[in-house]
């Protein structure tokens, strides 16, 4: 049996994207010196438990390169705002923090647009995998914490223009 993955080792990280198939797997890195431009961005909501939602405007990282780039470099992120990494289907994701200076929450989204794990207060510059214990369709970076300030949960639903059937 052949399994397809994408590793996205993003999050203000380099995106290892690659196919590992009979035991290999491709590996795309490539050198990355400054902070990219800001991308476009999408309204996104999530609501907690409690039926209370909360709006963000976050940029969406669409392409490989922008994906490999993600936050790294950036010396801050407003507390409305973060970065959607959107995969073109589920799939393990995992994430480091090589080149990015500031702390992130990372929000990982399933196929449902709920949240399937939340990863608080990451350390900068850190090369250690972080990983989304289990297939995910997205990540959502944010400030760091800023999960825990709006009592964010597995489960709470995410809705955004930028997710497969997550239009407002």
């Amino acid at each position: 049996m052949k399994r397809v993955y994408q590793w996205g080792l993003l999050a203000g990280g380099l995106v290892l994207a690659g196919l590992a198939a009979a035991g290999g797997m491709v590996r795309a890195e490539e050198t990355v010196t400054e902070a990219q431009p800001p991308l476009p961005e999408v309204a996104l909501t999530i609501t907690d438990q409690t039926g209370r939602s909360h709006a963000f405007r976050v940029e969406v990282a669409s392409t490989p390169r922008q994906q490999e780039v993600g936050e790294m470099f950036r010396k801050e992120i407003k507390p409305d705002h973060g970065m959607l990494f959107v995969w073109p289907a589920p799939q393990e994701s995992a994430m480091w923090m090589r080149n990015t200076f500031i702390s992130l929450d990372m929000i990982f989204i399933d196929d449902q647009n709920r949240i399937h794990a939340i990863e608080e207060h990451t350390t900068p510059l850190s090369e250690g995998i972080i990983s989304s214990h289990g297939p995910v369709r997205a990540v959502l970076e944010l400030p760091a914490g800023t999960a825990e300030r709006l009592g964010l949960v597995v489960g709470n639903r995410i809705v955004s223009d930028a997710l497969p059937g997550g239009a407002h």
